[in-house]
């Protein structure tokens, strides 16, 4: 499919290939530094067009990993339950879980905490005092997300029966919660705070205001329908539509519905759907202060939309793509495959700019 417009031709500007399936690619907040995990166990480093290992494999996977906000700490944690932070290029703490399988981790917008999940209970640390801040309890099922909002006062963790939301000023307050009678799956806070937003196993977006659920009242979720599956991911654009709100994304099985809210405090959301894949949507983002959309599935397409279209198909993986982190500053693509490929894409246009 030819691209509409050159301004978002991406082209392969690194490849480097480690020895399992990639489960996560984060771009540190200076941008300076890629790192990526695998299902071996390795972690590495892609710095100054150079590959540094921080951990070789040992065959228990790595699943997730992130840069602190300041980018001085780098987080990952997988299968054996262990949480390893790095500063810099220096492993400064390893905390034992097992035999807990740590999946899911999220650093505060602005200070150094971190939270990662342990079965039913989220603990969240401090990585400056290295020191354990509080340990909470979601107590429904497994915690299958973990957000902060942008002002670091919320942290929100879903699972089994929705979302619950604690203060970050007050750890004892009792949580608030944002009721659903399925399993959350993907949940994420839009840029702006404004919005809270869960994608669910029945098939089912929930949206809410942020000021309604904290209010205590029943805050009246819009829920979306109409799904073919569960939905698996869900993104916000960090960049408001001409309605005043933020685009939200959400992929389930194949396909991705754009929705974005119409004008009036009260007005709905309207969707508009985007086919082009014919494998599995693994992950989708939005470019920084952007409306560019990424997806990457298991058809080995990445694929850039634009206005509901398709700017530019990616290839580049053997089989097919695993997961995606844009650059901060949008001019940069990395993705990873499942055959351990680690490649990034560079919009040229944007750089010489």
């Amino acid at each position: 499919m030819k691209s509409t417009v050159n301004s978002q031709e991406f082209s392969l500007i690194s490849s480097e290939t480690l020895s399992d399936y990639v489960t996560a690619v984060a771009f540190s907040t200076q941008g300076d530094i890629l790192a990526a995990t695998s299902a071996a166990g390795e972690v590495v480093f892609w710095q100054n067009d150079e590959l540094e290992t921080l951990e070789s494999g040992n065959g228990e996977s790595v699943d997730c990993a992130a840069f602190s906000y300041d980018g001085k700490f780098f987080a990952a944690a997988g299968q054996n339950g262990q949480v390893k932070i790095w500063q810099g290029n220096e492993l400064i703490a390893t905390l034992e879980n097992a035999p807990a399988w740590v999946d899911k981790l999220a650093w505060s917008p602005n200070c150094n905490n971190l939270a990662f999940s342990l079965g039913p209970k989220v603990q969240v640390w401090d990585a400056d005092t290295r020191s354990l801040v509080i340990t909470l309890d979601f107590d429904n099922s497994s915690a299958l997300g973990i957000d902060w909002r942008n002002d670091g006062k919320y942290l929100a963790i879903g699972g089994h029966r929705g979302v619950k939301l604690w203060n970050t000023q007050n750890w004892n307050d009792e949580p608030l919660i944002l009721d659903i009678p399925s399993t959350s799956l993907a949940m994420a806070w839009s840029a702006d705070g404004k919005y809270l937003t869960s994608g669910n196993m029945d098939k089912t977006i929930a949206v809410v205001e942020t000021q309604l659920l904290l209010s205590g009242e029943d805050p009246q979720p819009w829920i979306m329908h109409g799904f073919p599956g569960k939905i698996r991911d869900v993104a916000w654009s960090q960049i408001n539509s001409s309605t005043g709100a933020p685009l939200l994304a959400c992929s389930s099985v194949d396909g991705i519905v754009l929705w974005e809210k119409q004008p009036g405090e009260d007005s709905d959301w309207e969707g508009a759907i985007l086919t082009n894949h014919a494998g599995i949507i693994q992950a989708i983002a939005f470019a920084p202060n952007s409306f560019l959309l990424a997806s990457a599935a298991s058809d080995g397409w990445l694929c850039l939309w634009q206005d509901s279209q398709v700017s530019q198909i990616i290839t580049g993986v053997s089989d097919g793509f695993t997961c995606i982190d844009w650059h901060p500053q949008g001019n940069q693509i990395a993705a990873g495959g499942e055959n351990g490929e680690l490649l990034i894409f560079s919009n040229q246009l944007a750089v010489s700019s």
